[in-house]
């Protein structure tokens, strides 16, 4: 249902049963599948690429061209998944050359005043709290909860069911199933509570704490810590997840918290 105040470009692939509130633009190049609800004054610019079920709040701007002074209008796309939920006034950069896109994936929350910039890939049912900032080139695995205010760095990950706490500086990699807090943004433990919602079992859940008490509370460096894993820790998914995520770390992985002492 496509309101006379709307504007819909003609070469938009619009599927029949999606919902288009008044004031709202939809340029060329745009694609939206069945049983989206765009709100009023939302802005879809070229290059969306919008899945099924996703609700898009009043005030949102979907792929607008990238605040990069690299970028040459090349031709890229801003990809949401399917039932998420986009809320008042978040921005969403398209790609640049680097990846050609940017994607949300499926069954996410991204709340008020949220920007994700160029080149972001944010992993399936994340919540991005109210007025995070994003920068380009970012990956955020699934089942991440970003604290609101929060401002993450370029190139930054953050691996998969890490909890952020509100207002951080994420400029570190932030390693799966862990919590992060403090200034310096430092390990706090891990995220027990959410991987026991998500069906983690108690042996899992043990493991995982084994592991990063191996990482940051027996004074060892990170080379040092994965050998002592490799021996001492029999091979499972989640110490493989956990392994692979700090060898492949380009920015290096958050520290420790240690009491009075800062960075």
């Amino acid at each position: 249902m496509n309101q006379p105040l709307a504007y819909i470009h003609p070469q938009a692939k619009i599927a029949p049963n999606v919902v288009i509130e008044p004031f709202t633009t939809i340029h060329k190049n745009v694609e939206i599948d069945e049983g989206t609800w765009v709100g009023s004054n939302v802005t879809i610019m070229e290059g969306a690429r919008i899945g099924k079920n996703v609700k898009i709040f009043p005030g949102a701007v979907i792929s607008a061209v990238p605040q990069d002074l690299k970028f040459e209008g090349e031709d890229t796309t801003a990809v949401i998944g399917d039932n998420t939920v986009i809320r008042e006034c978040v921005t969403i950069n398209r790609g640049t050359k680097d990846k050609f896109t940017t994607q949300i994936g499926k069954n996410c929350l991204i709340m008020a005043y949220v920007h994700v910039a160029h080149d972001c890939v944010i992993g399936n049912n994340c919540i991005i709290a109210n007025a995070s900032q994003i920068a380009g080139h970012v990956t955020i695995d699934d089942w991440v909860i970003l604290g609101g205010t929060s401002a993450v760095h370029q190139f930054v990950r953050i691996g998969s069911h890490a909890m952020i706490s509100g207002g951080s500086l994420v400029r570190k990699d932030i390693p799966p199933f862990t919590k992060a807090a403090r200034e310096p943004l430092s390990y706090c433990g891990i995220n027990s509570i959410g991987l026991r919602r998500r069906g983690f079992t108690n042996e899992q859940i043990n493991e995982i704490q084994d592991i990063y008490r191996t990482i940051y509370l027996k004074g060892l460096n990170h080379s040092q810590a994965l050998n002592r894993l490799e021996v001492e820790f029999k091979p499972s998914k989640e110490k493989d997840e956990i392994v692979n995520f700090i060898q492949n770390s380009d920015r290096g992985i958050m520290k420790g918290f240690t009491p009075g002492k800062s960075e």
